[in-house]
C-alpha cells in the first residue's frame, strides 16, 4: 500500500489506537474483533513507517510519533463528521463568527443602526461588519460569489438574476429641499420641479442614480442634475446652504429633515414605490447561519415598516 494511501476508517482506527494504546479497547469501542484491528494497526505502520504503539512492560504506548497525529487524526474526523453530518442548526447566542453586509450607503441613517442593534441583542458574541457597495473589490456580486460579503441589501429596480432574492419592504421617492427654498411648501409643480436645478447621488456603477431617473421617466418627469455627490450622507447638509432639489426615499429624508431646516415635498404627479431587497449568493443558500441572519433583517425591516405606518 501507498505510504499515502489512507482512507476514513483506517484514520477512526489510528485515532481509537493511539487513544486507548490498547488493541482489545479499539476493538470493542470500534465493534470489531481483535485481530481485524491488530490487522488493521499492521496496515497503518505500513502506511506511517512507524510502530505507533510499543510495549512498555504490560503495557501499549504510542511511540514520539505517534503522539503526534492524534490532533491531526482527530481533525480528519471532524471534518469528515462535519461532511457526512452537515449542522443544519445555528445557534447565535453562542456564535463567535463573523458576518458581512453590503450595502449602500443612503441605508445607514435608518435601516443599518436596527440592524446592528438587533443583531447584537441575539449574537452577543457574534461580529458584524457593514461593507459599503463601492468597497468591494469587484462589485457585490463578485463579493457574494467568493465569500467575501455574506448578504447584500440595496433597492435595485431589476436585481440579477442569478441571485436569489427577498423582497424586504418599500419606499417612496420624495423631494428635500431646504425649509427656506423659494418654491413655497405645497407649490411644487411639475414645471417647478424640471425647471430647478437638482443635486443626485451617484454610486460606485450609478445604479441609484439610475433608479430614480427610470421612476420619474415612469411619471413622464425629467430633471436637471447639476451637483453630484459620492456620499447620500452629504446631501443633506448642501441642500441646507442651496437651492437644489434633492430626489430620494422618504425614509432617508424624514430623518434628515427632523435634523435639519429641511422640508419635505411629494414628487409632482407622484412616483411608484422603490422595493429593497436583500440577495445572496448559492452557496450560502442552505447555510444555518444564513438562513438566521436572512431572518434577521427581515425581521427588522418589518419592524421599521410597521412603525412607519
Amino acid at each position: 500500500m501507498s505510504r499515502d494511501s489512507i482512507d476514513s476508517h483506517m484514520i477512526r482506527v489510528l485515532h481509537t489506537l493511539l487513544t486507548e494504546s490498547s488493541v482489545s479497547r479499539a476493538a470493542s469501542l470500534l465493534g470489531q474483533s481483535q485481530p481485524t484491528v491488530s490487522i488493521a494497526l499492521r496496515r497503518l505502520r505500513e502506511i506511517t513507517g512507524d510502530p505507533l504503539l510499543v510495549r512498555s512492560g504490560s503495557r501499549m504506548v504510542p511511540t514520539s510519533h505517534a503522539l503526534t497525529l492524534i490532533e491531526p487524526a482527530a481533525q480528519a474526523l471532524s471534518s469528515i463528521d462535519a461532511i457526512l453530518h452537515p449542522n443544519t442548526s445555528f445557534d447565535p447566542v453562542a456564535s463567535t463568527r463573523t458576518f458581512r453586509i453590503g450595502s449602500p450607503d443612503y441605508l445607514d441613517v435608518f435601516f443599518v443602526p436596527a440592524v446592528i442593534d438587533a443583531f447584537h441583542q441575539a449574537a452577543p458574541l457574534a461580529k458584524l461588519e457593514f461593507k459599503h457597495l463601492m468597497m468591494v473589490d469587484g462589485g457585490y456580486e463578485n463579493g457574494l460569489e467568493t465569500g467575501l460579503l455574506d448578504l447584500v441589501i440595496g433597492n435595485w429596480r431589476t436585481p440579477p438574476e442569478h441571485l436569489h432574492l427577498q423582497p424586504l419592504c418599500q419606499d417612496e421617492l420624495v423631494c428635500l429641499m431646504r425649509a427656506a427654498h423659494p418654491i413655497r411648501a405645497g407649490a411644487l409643480t411639475r414645471d417647478a420641479y424640471e425647471q430647478a436645478e437638482h443635486l443626485a447621488v451617484t454610486t460606485y456603477n450609478t445604479t441609484a442614480w439610475g433608479t430614480i431617473d427610470t421612476e420619474l421617466a415612469r411619471n413622464g418627469l425629467t430633471r436637471t442634475v447639476t451637483t453630484t455627490l459620492p456620499y447620500f450622507g452629504m446631501a443633506p447638509y448642501v441642500l441646507v446652504r442651496s437651492d437644489l432639489l434633492f430626489t430620494t426615499t422618504r425614509a432617508l429624508a424624514s430623518h434628515y429633515a427632523r435634523l435639519l431646516p429641511l422640508r419635505i415635498e411629494p414628487i409632482p404627479g407622484g412616483a411608484s414605490a422603490l422595493t429593497y431587497y436583500q440577495l445572496w449568493h448559492e452557496r450560502t443558500h442552505r447555510s444555518a447561519a444564513a438562513r438566521w441572519l436572512r431572518q434577521l433583517v427581515a425581521n427588522v425591516a418589518r419592524t421599521l415598516v410597521s412603525e412607519t405606518r
